[in-house]
């Protein structure tokens, strides 16, 4: 009877040891949210591998409103644009600069949402392309020049992609409509408009058209890339991680990125194919 209630007694002892073990499990990944273009992609991608970088175990998930699911908790991690998110939580900012725009973000947040560094050397801004023809009669090649020339300008945009409407002093008419790139740059060259919307790093941007520059002050609220993230989700190794990545990315790598992405590249190999080049935290 002694040996039976030893044995019953330590066969409780290894059901609570292993109850304990189970306590301990591995915590639940890290999700980094996107959408589903391409410079999205890469965007979650290069933040993924930071995150990886310092430890953490990195989920990324494609879905209809990456900042929704932040807010709820759903996800941790949110790469976007500054005056993008600033949009979304304080559109009536009257911000314009990158660090204007980067400080009310900050401020506009909900509380359970932090911002992380913002790559001051990385945007993809809204702007104005003209032909180089167009450039030497305005003799100049920022937003300023556009704002003398604005009267009967006519401009042209993208199908569903939002643009700005004002610029500046200038009022803009509203854009005529083209299916995509492709068409909206024929028709520039062909003088049927002015200008057209691009961005400052959209890889569609034909060579001979001309991309104005905002020169100080801004006349187009920034749009630097920048993270969102769940605020006391990750620890201190962590958001330095995702801090680093404003210190290697520039739009020109943006531009290239997302463009391979486009092309059918698989997004996390033409991410981990620039982190080779130029390492985090170096």
């Amino acid at each position: 009877m002694r040996g039976h209630r030893l044995r019953c007694l330590a066969l409780g002892w290894a059901a609570v040891l292993l109850a304990g073990c189970g306590a301990h499990a591995d915590p639940a990944p890290l999700t980094v949210g996107m959408w589903p273009d391409p410079q999205s992609q890469v965007l979650a991608h290069l933040y993924a591998s930071a995150l990886r970088g310092a430890g953490a175990a990195v989920r990324v998930e494609s879905v209809a409103d990456p900042v929704a699911a932040l807010d709820a908790g759903e996800l941790t991690v949110v790469p976007g644009f500054t005056g993008h998110f600033l949009a979304m939580f304080a559109d009536e900012s009257a911000a314009r600069s990158d660090r204007g725009v980067y400080w009310a973000l900050a401020g506009a947040l909900p509380e359970g949402l932090a911002v992380g560094d913002y790559a001051m050397s990385a945007e993809d801004k809204p702007t104005l392309a003209v032909t180089k023809a167009t450039a030497v009669a305005w003799d100049g090649t920022d937003l300023a020049t556009l704002v003398r020339h604005c009267t009967g300008l006519a401009v042209g945009g993208v199908r569903g992609v939002p643009v700005p409407t004002v610029v500046g002093s200038c009022t803009l008419a509203k854009p005529r409509e083209f299916s995509d790139d492709a068409a909206l740059f024929a028709a520039l060259q062909a003088r049927q408009i002015g200008a057209a919307w691009s961005s400052t790093a959209s890889p569609d941007a034909p060579e001979d058209a001309v991309l104005l520059s905002d020169a100080h002050p801004a006349l187009v609220r920034a749009e630097n890339v920048v993270p969102l993230y769940r605020r006391n989700e990750l620890t201190e190794a962590q958001v330095l991680a995702v801090n680093q990545v404003a210190g290697v990315l520039d739009t020109e790598a943006l531009i290239e990125m997302r463009r391979k992405v486009a092309d059918g590249a698989d997004p996390q190999a033409v991410v981990d194919a620039f982190l080779d080049e130029h390492p985090l935290g170096r």
